[in-house]
């Protein structure tokens, strides 16, 4: 539409010069100042926006350069052909794979793997998908070397990786909690009276969609963003150095593009640090009997229950299970539960027969513990109590929840090479079957 002409106000009945802009001053096209130069209407919509684009690019450098810096110092925490600088601490080999690019992992049996390194200030960046309803997984911070007494879980803060479909309510969402587990501390932002902290919003996708966290530790506080937008964090973790775990629950899970950027470190008490590398490996898959030797009697008496080596123990009977491997100098860890007062184990090292091994000679049996030793009355029924010892030449120590025993037992009629025997009668549950070799 056509703008009306401005009426004739002035005394000598001249009509007023429209206004014009000369780069930010006010002066009329008569202006008899010199170094004022008029720009026409059309001329000065080209250079607003000839200076705007100008402006733009000069901008956006900066943002490209801001952005560059954030991703700069990421690594890949997977190959993306085996599981180097990974331990399964508590799972086979055929609990985790690659297919297709992807990090697989069945869920079975519960347990973990975790990195061989220490971490204390990063950032972690992974996306991950539940191939099943209901799925149950996690991201565990500041872990432990092996799993915490009588569960198949490292003591740490997990993140929680949880599909839609299990539902939420006012003990968990399926959102990203994060929570301190079996041991650890966290204060929670964002809790519910707890120590779990919540998510403010509402932010995964269901299966079989793709999630993205990325997570970030800095001095013992860690946030989480899902998809995009931060949403739950935690402070004064305890600890706050120590492994990072994938954790296997039951439902398969796909992750892929793990990576971590470090940060710098901060100072750390020492009590602050998880358990350091011991050298542990497992020797229970939680999958099957592999590694162990027995009668069939036996065999039908140990069950396997995923993470859990259960002895049926109903028929009052006594059975054995031998581990194939022939040892020398170790260290043990079995966590164990008896379920019935009458219940006992016996752990027992079995000399291997060298000279005499075809002559059809018998190891030579020597029980080093029990049970019903009248020593250990304090242990209940229905308890879970870890059982830590080592062996090195013929000297046997022994702890139970890391308090020793009173005494040392000497086994002078053990040999160099021996085999690792539990027995037990009736009813008990063992689990976090753990060696390690030992230097003398």
């Amino acid at each position: 539409m056509k703008r009306p002409e401005r009426a004739d106000t002035t005394s000598a009945g001249r009509r007023e010069q429209p206004i014009r802009l000369y780069c930010g001053l006010v002066r009329r096209p008569a202006c008899s100042v010199p170094n004022l130069v008029y720009i026409p209407p059309h001329e000065l919509n080209f250079m607003y926006c000839l200076r705007t684009c100008l402006a733009i690019a000069l901008l956006c450098p900066a943002l490209v350069l801001a952005q560059s810096d954030d991703e700069q110092g990421f690594v890949p925490l997977f190959n993306g052909r085996d599981f180097t600088g990974w331990v399964r601490t508590n799972t086979p080999e055929s609990t985790w794979s690659y297919q297709d690019g992807l990090i697989v992992c069945t869920g079975k049996p519960i347990g973990e793997l975790r990195t061989e390194k220490m971490y204390q200030n990063f950032i972690l960046e992974v996306e991950w998908r539940h191939m099943v309803p209901r799925g149950n997984a996690g991201i565990f911070l500041f872990a432990d070397d092996i799993t915490a007494r009588g569960v198949p879980f490292h003591r740490g803060i997990e993140v929680q990786v949880l599909e839609n479909a299990y539902g939420n309510t006012r003990g968990y969402t399926t959102h990203g909690d994060i929570f301190p587990i079996h041991g650890a501390k966290m204060v929670p932002l964002n809790g519910r009276g707890g120590d779990r902290a919540f998510p403010t919003e509402n932010r995964s996708n269901p299966s079989p969609e793709w999630n993205h966290y990325r997570i970030t530790a800095q001095d013992g506080e860690v946030t989480l963003a899902v998809n995009g937008k931060v949403v739950t964090r935690g402070q004064q973790c305890s600890p706050r150095k120590g492994y990072i775990c994938l954790e296997s629950e039951g439902g398969v899970v796909h992750y892929r593009n793990v990576k971590i950027k470090e940060l710098p470190d901060t100072p750390v008490a020492e009590a602050e640090i998880a358990i350091a590398n011991r050298g542990y490996y497992s020797i229970y898959t939680g999958l099957d009997l592999s590694g162990w030797t027995s009668d069939e009697s036996a065999r039908a008496a140990w069950v396997v229950r995923d993470w859990v080596l259960a002895h049926d123990g109903s028929t009052g009977e006594s059975h054995s299970l031998v581990h194939e491997p022939v040892l020398e100098d170790f260290g043990f860890v079995i966590d164990f539960k008896l379920n019935q007062p009458e219940s006992h184990f016996t752990l027992q090292l079995l000399n291997v027969a060298e000279a005499d091994a075809g002559s059809g000679s018998k190891p030579d049996p020597i029980s080093i513990y029990t049970t019903k030793n009248q020593d250990e009355k304090w242990l209940k029924p229905g308890q879970w109590y870890r059982l830590e010892g080592t062996v090195i030449g013929s000297v046997l120590t022994l702890a139970i929840d890391g308090h020793p025993l009173e005494h040392q037992h000497h086994l002078q009629r053990l040999n160099s090479k021996r085999q690792l025997t539990l027995t037990a009668t009736g009813p008990q549950d063992l689990a976090n079957l753990y060696l390690r070799p030992v230097e003398k």
